[in-house]
């Protein structure tokens, strides 16, 4: 079981989902080996068990949990997979192991990558034309600004098109100081991926602090793209990677409430 678990991890351990597809396609998928994932109470928190074998991570550290509805979502995509075992299907378990190899050893370094995001944040960067999407952008994105500047004390400044604008120093500071509240490795891990997915560190904050829903985050953070498509159509190929990215959100989402949960 360890050589099919290494092979497992060496696919689950890249970020890029592009190249976990190249890792993938130059390898079989393996085959699922086992009958019933479970979670089980362990020290420092929950582990999932294959058959009573406790899964560890491509680092080979200990697959632990820090809550049981984490650990059960993890077991149920281990039990969702059929006759292969398809990492691209079970986002939360590559969640959880960026988070226990990286993030956990270094969060520091998760806390100023968000930081960079919030520093040229989607939100700030606004359409001159035509009028119609600067209203859909100023309905969507003024109230989170709104939000930021009464509840975490930042106050952003906007700019048209892609000239960039810098942010005064103090917002990116109470920001900081927000995103440090998140104590949890594995809530920086979700925030982190919900900055990649959105362009936004403002609106995975939001969501983070339930001030708003993954689903009101992703359609703002989608503005322009869903402009796009009513003028030019839709594309195949975007759609797909779209609904993957959306997929990846829910499992942030979902790591998230599992951790609130506790």
């Amino acid at each position: 079981m360890r050589e099919i678990l290494d092979d497992l991890g060496n696919m689950l351990s890249h970020e890029d989902p592009v190249k976990r597809a190249q890792i993938k396609s130059r390898k079989a998928l393996p085959k699922r080996f086992y009958k019933t994932a479970a979670a089980a109470a362990t020290d420092g928190g929950y582990c999932v068990q294959l058959d009573g074998k406790s899964v560890r991570t491509p680092a080979r550290a200990l697959l632990i949990l820090p809550t049981r509805q984490l650990a059960d979502h993890i077991c149920d995509e281990w039990n969702a997979q059929v006759d292969e075992i398809n990492p691209v299907l079970m986002p939360i378990t590559r969640l959880a192991n960026t988070t226990i190899d990286g993030i956990a050893v270094d969060p520091q370094a998760v806390i100023e990558d968000i930081l960079r995001f919030a520093g040229t944040d989607l939100l700030c960067y606004r359409a001159d034309t035509p009028q119609a999407l600067v209203d859909r952008q100023s309905e969507a994105w003024d109230p989170i600004l709104d939000w930021a500047h009464a509840s975490l004390s930042a106050r952003f400044l906007l700019a048209e098109g892609v000239m960039h604008i810098e942010q005064p120093r103090g917002s990116i500071n109470a920001l900081g100081i927000q995103i440090t509240g998140f104590k949890s490795p594995f809530a920086l891990a979700a925030l982190h991926s919900m900055v990649s997915l959105s362009g936004s560190a403002l609106l995975a904050i939001a969501v983070g602090k339930e001030h708003i829903s993954a689903d009101e985050a992703w359609h703002a953070a989608h503005i322009d793209e869903d402009w796009n498509i009513e003028q030019w159509g839709r594309d195949g190929e975007s759609e797909a990677r779209r609904t993957y990215r959306w997929g990846e959100m829910q499992a942030a989402d979902r790591v998230l409430r599992a951790l609130a949960g506790a």
